[in-house]
């Protein structure tokens, strides 16, 4: 089967925009005072979808790659819709659109089942994205969650786990593993 090629240019000036766009966000780390810069996260989660697709070559690894390092876009800062496709294209937007929870909906339950559902009906590298963000998202819990928390949210990466395995296996095994060893398990 015959690779696609990556436009570098293009995974770079995403890259470029997302550190424009996410530069004074920070997340807290497993140790009191931890200060992370968000782009830590957009980094682990390419990083993650880069090593799924290198598996699969009928993939589409520059989609998955420009969903991966612009998933929090949209949620998380003042980059518009328009912008992101006028610059990526459609299915980069359809994508991230997917990937983006409606914060509009009552609660996060039914905000995360609303997008797994978005998100199945996108292109596999899509479901991709979400495992790998949520892999990501899996390591050690922020100093400040007590175990109910981080019960809740091993749970809602069971859930994350069952709607979109099927997707990627690699990355289901990977999910899997970061399940059983996250605390509260």
């Amino acid at each position: 089967m015959l690779e696609k090629t990556i436009n570098i240019d293009l995974i770079q000036r995403a890259w470029e925009l997302a550190s424009y766009y996410h530069k004074d966000q920070v997340y807290a780390g497993p140790e009191e005072g931890q200060q992370i810069p968000y782009l830590t996260h957009l980094g682990a989660v390419a990083f993650e979808v880069q090593q799924a697709v290198s598996h699969r070559p009928e993939l589409d690894a520059q989609l998955a790659l420009l969903c991966a390092i612009l998933h929090d876009t949209l949620e998380d800062t003042a980059f518009m819709p328009t912008e992101l496709e006028a610059l990526f294209g459609p299915p980069v937007l359809a994508g991230v659109q997917a990937l983006t929870k409606n914060e509009a909906l009552p609660d996060k339950r039914t905000q995360m089942l609303d997008s797994l559902d978005r998100i199945l009906k996108e292109v596999p590298e899509v479901a991709m994205v979400k495992m790998a963000d949520r892999i990501c998202n899996l390591a050690p819990p922020p100093f400040y969650w007590n175990e109910s928390k981080a019960v809740a949210y091993r749970e809602e990466a069971a859930l994350i786990l069952d709607r979109l395995g099927a997707a990627d296996a690699y990355l289901a095994s990977r999910l899997a593993a970061k399940i059983q060893a996250y605390p509260g398990s």
